[in-house]
């Protein structure tokens, strides 16, 4: 599942991204009966950083790995896609048509590996980044393989905020006041019309924590992005639930005159006991 966030802010954008990765299993247990059973690993790379591409940058979230039989992270192909994009002869992308080969190659990898019948989740890219004497930054999201065109998140100049996907409930309660589920629980529950439940969002947006994106410094906007992460993984600690967010977390920022730079990210250890 995982926790993805890009942050787009004045001053810049946030990437940011936790490690754990969920693979699951099937294992026969007699004739006729199967146990599934996850497995989670917590060293993945969530926040993608291509090389010669340095005023953009990604976050993944969503299916863990491409491929059943054999499955590999998104990280795991970036150098075959470094190299498509080598090809292309273009000196910076905009962060558009970057987005655009992104989702292109991971694509192609979805329809080679994955049935077509799959009902799991898809894999979801958000990519931030700065256009050529651009003021300000753009996202996009990519949904692998329903949406793969790029949609541009709080679009517009002069417009900021947050996007965010995964295993977002915590967020989601912490900035917007109410778990994404309670609409529709009231609605079932309660017996709501569709006019009723019309109603209920046009209130529940007033429950938002009055957070002033567009003000934001971007340390600011990196704290929060850590705050919402590590909250999230605190408190699955303690849930009967999956606990799909873990590990290390990865944050980067991306400005218009300093490009891609790490805020932290793991490192390649060696015996973790000395």
């Amino acid at each position: 599942m995982s926790l993805g966030i890009a942050f787009k802010a004045p001053e810049g954008i946030v990437l940011a991204a936790d490690s754990r990765v969920t693979i699951n299993a099937e294992r026969q247990i007699n004739e006729g009966k199967s146990l599934i059973l996850p497995s989670t690993f917590d060293n993945a790379i969530k926040l993608l950083m291509v090389n010669g591409h340095n005023y953009v940058g990604a976050v993944t979230y969503g299916a863990g790995a491409i491929g059943l039989t054999e499955p590999r992270t998104a990280h795991s192909f970036l150098p075959e896609f470094e190299f498509a994009l080598s090809k292309e002869k273009v000196e910076r992308f905009s962060v558009e048509d970057f987005s655009k080969q992104l989702s292109k190659f991971f694509l192609e990898q979805w329809n080679l590996t994955m049935p077509k019948d799959f009902q799991g989740e898809p894999l979801i890219f958000l990519i931030g980044g700065y256009d050529t004497d651009a003021a300000y930054g753009r996202v996009f999201q990519v949904v692998i393989p329903s949406q793969p065109n790029p949609v541009e998140q709080s679009a517009g100049v002069g417009v900021f905020g947050i996007t965010y996907g995964g295993q977002f409930q915590i967020l989601s309660r912490i900035l917007s006041g109410f778990d994404p589920l309670l609409p529709e629980t009231i609605k079932n529950n309660l017996k709501f019309s569709d006019e009723q439940k019309q109603e209920l969002d046009k209130f529940l947006p007033s429950l938002n924590l009055p957070i002033p994106y567009q003000f934001l410094p971007l340390q600011d906007c990196v704290d929060l992005s850590m705050f919402l992460i590590r909250t999230t993984i605190e408190l699955q600690k303690w849930m009967i639930d999956i606990r799909g967010v873990g590990g290390v977390i990865d944050i980067a920022t991306i400005t218009r005159t300093d490009g891609f730079k790490y805020v932290q990210r793991k490192e390649i250890k060696g015996d973790r006991h000395v």
